[in-house]
């Protein structure tokens, strides 16, 4: 076999097992087990199989993931958008901090005096264990949208721990090159800078990139989705060379964007989204592949990740994080899951292999622990999600593929129409089309119901859940969003 011949096999493989991740969607629907823990169990069982697959520099893992982190967090930043974070920003900002905080000092107390850890060891494994991660939660729910502020919580939070728990891991990293009450400050002191550099960089370079985007156009609609990826990776080039934090800074300016009237927002929000479920196959798969399940027998690292796990699931985040939550306006079952759907997902076993490349003692254990504890997350509270959003009667709406579109493109902005959601309680739910257009001055022009296009007419009553455009030019309060 030559050359060319072997690359087309390596080729094949590839695209065969990036198939099989793919279809592997349609069978977490059934089992109801997330895709990612497919994933990163496959994975981890191949390269048991076949161990050269898991020879893979430290250095090249970490950077691999940390590029499809920052796929993820763009995406997840413009999904979620300025409109639908500002009702629950500082919700977020308490619970993405504060909760990564409280997390990361309770389960290193636990490894320390638990399960024996020295405290550096538990400090770096509590602060890696910290984040969360909401396309899990997504992937379980499979069709299903959480609907209100639980969902947007969820979402903003792990956007916000996901940063806050890389910088504090930057942090003790740095600090263990100092010792006594010099390492505390040398890590408060990186965490604050990394905050603060990375989230000003985030507010400015989302506004000069809605500026860009708006003011330069460019000679084919195929190059503003490159565009927005060349921005967003620039951004974290930028901050993380300014000694910030680069995945807040592209967290934000993806917040920036999302509801930013931009030229053809609509592919580029297609191919962000495809881009970004890339990363999180690609994130997992290549973090499996450095696992290797035949060491996890070998010592007590299954025992100690699985202690952390239950304590994690049953203890800290429903007791610790939940007085956090408590200032937090939400209906009980809302809560409940709020607490119960923080789960493990890419960004700990991320902080593992920082953990490995520290070139810091026993370090297999520490990354085996947090394999340990991410699988239990992903399968065993990813699978009882549904139960407990059942439970909870936490409001969700079941979102189908939508495959076929109908609309115009123009060639100038059409500045008065926007589209909107008709939320519950809203002005706009019950009242018709006429009504609103009396009361309110709104012209529908277009209503999607269930996927389908409703008959307009002035009798047309809108109900929770419709898409509408419509027609506007301004108005004092906004009759989609309930009040």
């Amino acid at each position: 076999m030559n050359d060319a011949e072997r690359f087309g096999a390596v080729v094949l493989l590839v695209a065969l097992a990036l198939l099989a991740a793919v279809l592997s969607n349609r069978l977490t629907e059934r089992i109801r087990v997330p895709a990612p823990a497919l994933f990163l169990i496959g994975a981890a069982v191949v390269a048991d199989l076949f161990p050269w697959l898991g020879r893979m520099p430290v250095d090249t893992v970490e950077q691999i993931v940390t590029v499809a982190l920052v796929l993820l967090l763009f995406d997840g930043g413009m999904n979620m958008g300025w409109g639908a974070l500002r009702r629950t920003a500082g919700a977020v900002v308490w619970l993405g901090v504060v909760g990564t905080l409280v997390t990361a000092a309770a389960a290193a107390a636990a490894a320390h005096y638990l399960l024996g850890l020295d405290w550096r060891m538990a400090l770096l494994i509590g602060t890696a264990l910290a984040p969360t991660d909401p396309a899990v939660v997504f992937s379980v729910l499979g069709k299903r949208e959480v609907l209100g502020r639980s969902g947007t919580l969820l979402e903003g939070e792990s956007g916000a721990n996901d940063p806050v728990g890389i910088a504090l891991m930057v942090s003790i990293l740095a600090a263990t090159s100092s010792g006594g009450w010099s390492a505390v400050g040398t890590g408060v002191l990186t965490f604050v800078e990394q905050m603060v550099i990375g989230g000003a960089i985030g507010v400015l370079g989302g506004l000069g990139l809605v500026w860009f985007c708006r003011r330069v156009s460019l000679p084919s609609a195929a190059l503003y989705p490159v565009r927005t990826l060349a921005s967003a990776l620039a951004l974290y080039g930028l901050a993380t060379v300014a000694h910030g934090s680069g995945f807040l800074a592209v967290f934000v300016a993806g917040i920036m964007l999302g509801d930013a009237r931009i030229p053809f927002r609509g592919d580029v929000q297609r191919v962000h989204g495809a881009l970004a479920s890339l990363g999180e196959i690609v994130a997992f798969v290549i973090l499996g592949l450095t696992v290797q399940l035949r060491t996890l027998g070998d010592g007590d690292a299954w025992l100690v990740g699985l202690v952390l796990a239950v304590l994690l699931a049953l203890v800290i985040r429903p007791v610790l994080v939940g007085l956090v939550l408590l200032p937090v306006r939400l209906t009980r079952g809302e809560r409940g899951f709020v607490l119960w759907a923080g789960l493990k997902g890419a960004v700990p076993i991320l902080l593992g292999t920082f953990i490995v490349g520290a070139g810091l003692p026993d370090t297999t254990r520490v990354y085996d622990v947090i394999f340990v504890v991410v699988a239990f997350s992903v399968i065993v509270q990813g699978g009882l999600v549904p139960l407990v959003g059942r439970w909870g009667r936490v409001p969700m709406r079941s979102v189908p593929p939508e495959p076929w579109v109908a609309g115009m493109r123009f060639r100038q902005e059409p500045a008065a129409l926007t589209t909107h959601t008709v939320e519950v309680g809203s002005p706009a739910e019950g009242a018709t089309v006429a009504e609103l257009a009396r009361e309110e001055g709104v012209w529908v022009t277009f209503v999607r119901r269930d996927g389908g296009l409703v008959p307009l007419r002035p009798e047309t009553v809108l109900r929770e859940g419709d898409d509408v455009l419509v027609d506007r030019e301004s108005w004092e309060r906004d009759p989609f969003v309930s009040t």
